[in-house]
């Protein structure tokens, strides 16, 4: 399926901006048919999150509303967040679990790393299933106590037209547990 092309080289990169979150890199390419372009990239190599799909029970996941700076709105997700130095997605999807929703998992499992946008991102996240929850809370650092939203799996179809439920790692993870549980319709 997949096609192996040779990757263009590097001719020069130049670092353009740092800030706490973003990075932006500019980086001049090669082609292997000498065609040369230069190209800006936000974050490259950052694949250090997680995104966490809670199961409470067989049939449904514990959604999270939190307000978004970059919609300067509230909306309806999963939880997620950084790894921390030295952590995997497996520890810190059960840390991020414990803090945001209060819950921790015995039976967690990495099912997919995601990017948004290849071409100029490198931002991934890696998804994960959360099973055989049990009650337990960690202090986080939100700035305000997420709102928990239960929500049946099964009607996935209804929770994408829900006007505040747009994440689009959030919606590709909720499909992927849907279909790996045999919940879809």
């Amino acid at each position: 399926m997949s096609n192996v092309k040779e990757k263009p080289s590097i001719l020069e990169t130049e670092w353009l901006y740092h800030s706490r979150f973003f990075h932006l890199e500019k980086m001049d390419l090669k082609f292997s048919n000498g065609q040369e372009r230069s190209y800006e990239r936000i974050n490259p190599g950052f694949d250090r999150a997680v995104m966490v799909v809670p199961m409470l029970d067989a049939e449904t996941v514990l959604l999270v509303r939190e307000y978004g700076a970059g919609v300067s709105d509230y909306y309806l997700s999963l939880p997620k967040g950084a790894m921390d130095v030295g952590e995997d997605a497996i520890t810190a999807a059960n840390r991020e679990l414990k803090e945001e929703v209060g819950y921790g998992s015995r039976q967690l499992t990495v099912l997919k790393q995601l990017a948004l946008s290849p071409s100029y991102m490198g931002n991934r996240i890696n998804i994960v299933l959360a099973e055989q929850l049990y009650e337990e809370k960690l202090v986080g650092d939100e700035p305000e106590p997420l709102e928990l939203v239960p929500y049946p799996l099964k009607e996935l179809g209804q929770l994408i037209l829900n006007a505040d439920f747009y994440e689009a790692y959030a919606v590709a993870a909720l499909y992927m547990v849907r279909d790996r549980l045999g919940l879809g319709q």
